[in-house]
């Protein structure tokens, strides 16, 4: 927005054009989200605390430190994520792009369905909360719709198609089949962060780890010269969601301020569906959706992981692992919550370079 009115001004001075780069308007959406979440980040906590008494309800089932050292945090902190990075993309990215509309629809979507699903836990004291086939069916119907969009914006030669990783022009044509794909890798991925947050500052910094990722992949496919220098599929407007997680990036460091060990808030489910739901939209609109995979393999790991345990349960009633998602596996062997935290963010650094190395192995 601030863009479109600056370089539009009747007789506006050359200086104004910096405006028009992507680069400069990530720069200023990372600051703006930043300074927007420490500005409302106590009293949102403090409203918070105020509205919810008891706070997140910790697992019983779980390690059982958990219900002495987080009883009584507050959650539905991801609204301060979301808060930050909306308003800075709306301030900072170009609003005639549809592809930054469709990701906010997609991230605000699933931040509500998040939000709706903490508020009957945490308020109305409801243990089950939104209802597990309600959420998903809202979540379908939500990436559905946002993959529709998408084909309808893309080229002929790349609508319903997925590009693979390291081959230079490889395509494989979905047709119509396309949308339930990208629904699955939204889906897939907006729970993934879900069970992945679980401790203080596990998910939001492997989040934020992904969105730098992929903010540099949007930027090179959505510029015509990068994306045919590596051979990359050129997807006309997606350089504008570099903005978008630009402030994702801002909006996370400063959520990682309260959330730090000891966490002062948690993100709850209103933070990590949108958060995952976001990263699965870009990875679809960019056409790297196998390449989310990759640059967020921790998130994988972690789903994996449940999937696993439930199915070697019912199979054979017994548990590959101590507990699980794995993180909580971890624990139970003895390692102490920061050790897990910081070990799995370098796991996540080595993934995201891996997954930005098929950007140029091709």
């Amino acid at each position: 927005m601030i863009p479109y009115f600056l370089v539009h001004l009747p007789g506006h001075t050359a200086f104004l054009n910096i405006f028009r780069y992507i680069t400069f308007r990530a720069g200023g959406a990372i600051m703006t989200a930043l300074l927007i979440a420490f500005f409302i980040g106590p009293a949102t906590i403090d409203w918070l605390r105020v509205r919810q008494g008891k706070g997140q309800p910790i697992r019983t089932d779980g390690p059982q430190r958990h219900v002495i050292e987080k009883q009584g945090t507050p959650t539905m902190g991801g609204l301060l994520i979301l808060i930050s990075a909306a308003v800075a993309t709306l301030l900072w990215a170009d609003l005639t792009d549809p592809y930054v509309w469709v990701v906010l629809f997609v991230t605000s979507s699933f931040g509500l369905l998040g939000f709706a699903d903490d508020y009957l836990k945490v308020v109305k004291r409801s243990p089950e909360g939104v209802r597990g086939k309600m959420k998903l069916l809202v979540q379908f119907a939500v990436a559905l719709l946002a993959c529709y969009v998408v084909m309808k914006l893309e080229d002929r030669t790349l609508a319903g198609a997925v590009a693979v990783p390291f081959l230079k022009a490889a395509l494989v044509h979905l047709s119509w089949f396309f949308l339930v794909f990208g629904a699955l890798v939204i889906v897939g991925a907006s729970n993934a962060v879900n069970l992945t947050d679980g401790l203080d500052g596990l998910a939001i910094v492997p989040v934020m780890i992904a969105a730098m990722a992929f903010g540099l992949i949007a930027y090179l496919v959505g510029n015509v010269k990068f994306a045919d220098y590596l051979q990359l599929h050129y997807v006309a407007g997606t350089g504008e969601l570099t903005v978008f997680l630009a402030a994702l990036l801002g909006a996370g460091l400063g959520f990682l301020w309260y959330n730090a060990p000891p966490a002062m808030v948690f993100m709850g489910d209103t933070g990590s569906l949108a958060l995952g739901g976001a990263l699965g939209s870009v990875a679809v609109a960019t056409k790297h959706e196998i390449v989310l995979a990759i640059v967020g393999g921790l998130f994988v790991i972690e789903a994996v992981s449940v999937i696993v345990q439930v199915a070697s349960f019912k199979l054979t009633g017994k548990r590959v692992f101590r507990m699980a998602p794995i993180h909580h596996h971890f624990e139970q062997l003895g390692w102490r919550e920061p050790t897990i935290v910081i070990r799995f963010w370098i796991i996540s650094v080595v993934l995201a370079l891996i997954g930005l190395s098929t950007l140029k192995l091709r």
